[in-house]
């Protein structure tokens, strides 16, 4: 039974890129992982790129990343959805992650992000830098300046969040107590 996913919050592909998403998702939830990003990288032998996060909201380390390549190796031998030699490469979403999903906008909350735009913004601008508001289904919100702008999740081609002391502070794992 495959496990139950939010479908309205995976991360925005399309193509084979989104054929592989629809594939990995799943399998990755049935591991205990959420799938933050897949991107498929050169044409002779592509490499496959899995971006994932631990679903209970944890670190994901070195181990989480050797057992998730293993099985969606697996996973993507049987289904078989890029043709001849291809390479898996797998790693956590880091500090300065893209933000993929609603989730990810709502999460950082008030931290910067740089976005570019697949299509330019009524104002023709593609390209934005500002503060993460938060996102609802259809809109991420971002302050810019002295303004609040709604993107259009279909229509944002890349966001990512700037590595800054406070995003620092916010994502650092607390020291062990004794």
């Amino acid at each position: 039974m495959e496990p139950d996913i939010d479908l309205s919050d995976l991360p925005h592909h399309t193509g084979l890129e989104g054929r592989l998403a629809g594939i990995i998702a799943p399998a990755l939830a049935g591991m205990g992982y959420e799938l933050v990003r897949v991107a498929v990288l050169g044409r002779e032998q592509p490499t496959v790129q899995i971006m994932a996060d631990r679903a209970d909201g944890g670190q994901i380390g070195v181990d989480d990343c050797e057992a998730i390549s293993r099985a969606m190796g697996a996973v993507l031998d049987v289904e078989d959805p890029i043709p001849g030699a291809w390479t898996l490469e797998v790693s956590s979403a880091g500090i300065d992650r893209p933000l993929t999903r609603r989730k990810d906008w709502n999460r950082y909350a008030g931290h910067l992000a740089r976005v570019e735009m697949a299509m330019p913004l009524p104002d023709g601008r593609k390209r934005l830098s500002g503060n993460v508001l938060g996102a609802d289904a259809t809109h991420a919100r971002l302050r810019v300046d002295d303004s609040e702008i709604a993107l259009p999740l279909e229509d944002i081609r890349r966001a990512k969040l700037v590595l800054t002391d406070e995003l620092i502070a916010a994502t650092a794992t607390p020291a062990p107590t004794n």
